[in-house]
């Protein structure tokens, strides 16, 4: 049975360290050697979830985020997008990181695809929802964007960037989304968020967005200086009621 964690307890469970049940995953694209980390729950897994980590790399946090999944019921799989051993400690490294995959998005897509066949192989079920934080939002929506990804019925992004890059434009049959945004996020101005939204509006595509007030960027990341627990919590009940409607 599942049970769902109380907006109250939320914060607690987040700060509570767990004592991690899952996997590590090596697997390999292109002849480079990941690491992912795979979370699953106790009986049939409700869903999947294929989780996109922050500019610092596949961490603790998305660790955390995938045992919290499992104990909901669905399996999750975090995806490495720098390498295995690659996790950038500096501002300049997860620069340096996240920008070689901007500049090549088709490789990012290709890394983004590798990891939801491993999952899939590692028995993510086929029905599930991509996520991303901050970065990883930003991956997800363009994920979203490229319709190459079977099975998936929902996107959703965490205080992720929202531009749509030139020459790129949303599939009519894209999945349905969720957009979770701070109101006070000076890394991706509320114009990005407007832009979008004429963007899936001009293509007939099923979303929600939803802002925080006072909420800044990373707002979700419960051990950063920006932190927000009301921001945090209702965007996870958000997340979770996402999940139960699109899969």
């Amino acid at each position: 049975m599942v049970h769902p964690i109380p907006l109250a307890g939320l914060a607690l469970a987040l700060l509570t360290p767990l004592a991690f049940a899952g996997d590590a995953v090596t697997y390999t694209a292109n002849d480079q050697a990941f690491e992912g980390y795979l979370a699953m729950p106790e009986g049939e897994a409700r869903g999947g979830v294929l989780i996109i980590h922050d500019w610092d790399g596949l961490n603790g946090y998305e660790q955390r985020r995938a045992e919290m999944l499992a104990e909901q019921g669905y399996a999750a799989f975090a995806v490495d997008l720098f390498g295995a051993g690659h996790r950038p400690e500096t501002t300049e490294a997860r620069q340096a990181a996240t920008g070689a995959l901007y500049q090549d998005r088709a490789h990012l897509r290709e890394l983004l695809l590798a990891g939801l066949a491993t999952a899939r192989d590692q028995g993510l079920p086929e029905a599930s929802v991509v996520i991303g934080y901050c970065f990883g939002g930003t991956a997800a929506l363009e994920l979203a964007r490229a319709d190459q990804a079977e099975g998936i019925h929902g996107y959703v992004s965490f205080h992720g960037g929202l531009a749509t890059p030139e020459g790129q434009a949303w599939p009519e049959d894209a999945p349905p989304l969720l957009i979770a945004h701070g109101g006070a996020d000076q890394a991706v101005p509320i114009g990005e968020l407007a832009g979008l939204v004429e963007e899936l509006e001009a293509a007939g595509l099923s979303y929600e967005a939803q802002v925080y007030a006072g909420a800044r960027h990373a707002f979700s990341v419960f051990d950063g200086d920006r932190y927000q627990q009301r921001a945090d919590e209702r965007s996870w009940a958000a997340f979770l009621g996402f999940l139960d409607e699109v899969l």
